[in-house]
């Protein structure tokens, strides 16, 4: 059996690909960070427990990593763990960089020590690029790097000592530049399940109106489970590297709006409230990827559209709330 670790294990990401490792043959083993209430903490998990192996780490404290890697000896470590809510980095900078920088650091110099043959996925992010796009409108792997959050900022660190690790020490180490991708797991501070959500509670009565930020932002949305697969699949090249993952197709938060509501027999703009809480002291305009590199190197292939992945949310916060 191949063995692999995963941070950030209860994540919307690390779930999906916790199910995705067990479906074909991996003995999974998770990092948990200690949360005085256990029992929200696996939530997503809840379907796999018992075949997983779950211990208890912190990315910010590198002797109970080396101490839990030491032990697993794992093939595979898919680093997913971070404080990576982009609006919550504003308030919390110092924790973010600890959390979604110097982590990563601590991760990948413990496995240098250990056993630097372990090949490590990095989740890096479309935030790294901030507005920087490109003439044809989108984003890839050579576009310019100019992060406009705190948490942009951490994973360019986390992007770039990666790559140091991989050039300096001979390891293999790959960044999976991911976009935006959500599902029934996301997080509700997120914008579209947050959309999804509210629009269903104020389908049923259950509310009234739904605040947002910037309506105008348009964003590249894929489907979590489409993306943890190609994780997997950056780990079997011969060859470590940084690839882009999107789907080359970006909506604005009004038309997720718009398709949200409409799918409920409502008008958004009956419901949608601007709220300046949820602006960003600096905002991140367009976001849209080229996965080309990434599509020539594997037969990865997307099985959800922005529809579908949006259909199956909504779904799922109707039966939330009318079971």
């Amino acid at each position: 059996m191949i063995k692999a670790l995963i941070t950030g294990i209860n994540g919307q990401d690390g779930s999906y690909l916790a199910e995705y490792l067990l479906q074909i043959g991996y003995e999974v083993h998770g990092i948990l960070k200690r949360n005085s209430i256990a029992e929200n903490q696996t939530a997503r998990l809840d379907e796999i427990y018992d075949q997983l192996h779950l211990h208890y780490a912190d990315m910010t404290d590198i002797s109970s990593l080396y101490r839990v890697i030491n032990k697993i000896q794992p093939d595979e470590i898919y680093n997913l763990a971070a404080q990576s809510h982009v609006r919550i980095s504003f308030d919390q900078p110092i924790y973010t960089a600890n959390a979604t920088a110097l982590s990563v650091l601590n991760l990948i110099e413990a496995v240098k020590e250990i056993n630097p043959k372990i090949k490590i996925y990095q989740a890096s992010s479309s935030e790294m690029f901030g507005n920087s796009i490109d003439k044809d409108g989108f984003q890839r792997e050579t576009t310019p790097m100019n992060p406009v959050s705190p948490y942009g900022c951490a994973k360019v660190f986390a992007y770039n000592i990666s790559r140091n690790y991989r050039h300096s020490y001979n390891m293999f180490i790959s960044n999976g530049i991911l976009f935006n991708h959500e599902s029934p797991r996301r997080g509700t501070n997120f914008v579209t399940n947050k959309v999804c959500k509210e629009a269903v509670k104020i389908k049923l009565g259950l509310s009234k109106d739904l605040k947002l930020g910037n309506l105008s932002a348009t964003r590249d949305w894929g489907h979590a489970k489409d993306y943890v697969k190609v994780m997997h699949q950056i780990l079997q090249l011969d060859k470590p590297d940084d690839f882009v993952c999107a789907t080359g197709i970006c909506h604005s938060v009004q038309e997720l709006c718009e398709y949200v509501f409409w799918k409920l027999e409502l008008d958004w703009k009956d419901y949608v409230v601007q709220d300046e809480k949820f602006l960003r002291p600096e905002e991140l305009h367009d976001l849209r990827g080229d996965a080309t590199k990434l599509k020539k190197a594997t037969d990865w292939k997307l099985e959800y559209t922005f529809e579908t992945m949006l259909d199956e949310m909504i779904n799922y916060w109707i039966k939330y709330y009318t079971k």
